[in-house]
């Protein structure tokens, strides 16, 4: 159970993160049971110091997109009678794994990590003609790999089959509108001035002592490749661009508040009221796969689209990135931002930051909130 003094414990931490740990602007969201129990913000827009960040400042949070880009598609194929085990080859007919399911393409399945044909993060045509070229590097059954920008167009074409427009366009309209939530896929330009700058993170030597940034570093690496394709897009100053952020990239693209994210997962858990099926819930918590990721090469599980902290062998958590909870589950984004589940507490949780970390997985000022807020 989560205490008060975990609420208190979580605000001394993020107030340290700017007092020694490098914060520059972020906000921290906790709900429990359909209510908003925590919502602080501080610091700055941008280096120079212009602007207050406060509880509405909007930034990109990479990766965090991936769950409500996911729930979006499962929501796609719900209300025309399909789901996680329908075959992707009955939606998409150029798929190169046809019989492979959803569940399957959703959980890092499919091999499509890589692509070998060029293809513009810009130009969706040209990401599914790469894909359905592509041999992939493993099957269902054989491992399983994250899929850090790939796995935008192999949500947003099922969507674009089943509803005739982009997943950014079914996710504001059937999702983030009537909800009230403040979580883009797609940023109209009425609301860019309220997105701040992001820096990126400083990498140190022990950092490339690490078996994943080593294989980063290595052109021909399937880490490296699946990190550079598609192409373009590939440093945090063109996610500073406005029309990155009006793009709509359903694996990476996203921006919002603290706030809008922990809401967000709330309704995926049932404690707000939502156009997501119990189905659809359950396909986006159970976990699937669990092991050896063959591109972040450290341990990961998946459920459809959202990540779990991985098991040992006698179900222990390798690490606890989603809090002591084993069912605890949701997605990080490159940098830091972070936001999670855990439909044992009623819990949800969300951070985000301009001041990126050198990191796939949430960094030390993500975690020293999580660890306060569950006493760990």
């Amino acid at each position: 159970m989560i205490s008060p003094a975990g609420f208190g414990a979580l605000l001394s931490e993020f107030a340290e993160n700017f007092e020694s740990r490098g914060e520059l602007g972020a906000s921290v969201s906790v709900w429990i049971e359909g209510e908003e129990i925590i919502s602080e913000a501080g610091g700055w827009f941008e280096a120079e110091r212009r602007r207050p960040w406060t509880t509405r400042t909007l930034v990109p949070v990479y990766s965090a997109t991936k769950a409500p880009a996911a729930a979006t598609l499962l929501l796609a194929l719900d209300q025309h009678g399909l789901g996680p085990d329908t075959p992707v080859g009955e939606v998409w007919p150029g798929f190169p794994l046809p019989t492979a399911t959803f569940a399957e393409l959703l959980s890092h399945q499919c091999g499509l990590a890589a692509l070998d044909q060029r293809a513009s993060l810009w130009k969706h045509e040209e990401i599914v003609a790469a894909i359905e070229a592509q041999t992939p590097a493993w099957v269902p059954g054989e491992g399983h790999g994250y899929h850090p920008r790939t796995f935008g167009a192999l949500m947003d074409e099922p969507v674009r089959r089943l509803t005739g427009g982009p997943l950014a366009w079914f996710w504001t309209s059937r999702v983030a509108r009537p909800l009230d939530l403040d979580f883009w896929i797609g940023l109209p330009h009425s609301q860019h001035r309220r997105v701040a700058t992001l820096y990126p993170g400083k990498a140190s030597p022990a950092d490339f002592k690490e078996g994943f940034y080593q294989a980063f570093q290595d052109q021909g690496s399937l880490t490296h490749r699946a990190f550079a394709s598609p192409k373009d897009v590939r440093s945090v100053r063109e996610m500073n661009d406005p029309k990155a952020w009006s793009a709509g990239f359903p694996a990476m693209g996203g921006i919002g508040t603290a706030s809008a994210l922990a809401k967000f997962y709330q309704i995926i858990s049932g404690r707000i009221p939502g156009p997501f099926s119990e189905s659809i819930r359950a396909a986006l918590a159970t976990r699937i796969v669990d092991g050896d990721d063959l591109v972040l090469l450290k341990p990961t599980a998946f459920s459809c689209g959202c990540q779990l902290d991985p098991l040992d062998d006698i179900g222990r958590k390798h690490r606890h990135l989603y809090g002591p909870a084993t069912k605890a589950f949701g997605h990080p984004g490159a940098g830091g931002s972070h936001a999670f589940a855990d439909p044992e507490n009623g819990l949800s949780f969300a951070y985000v930051m301009n001041q990126m970390e050198l990191s796939v997985m949430p960094g030390h000022r993500a975690t020293s909130l999580i660890d306060a807020l569950y006493g760990s």
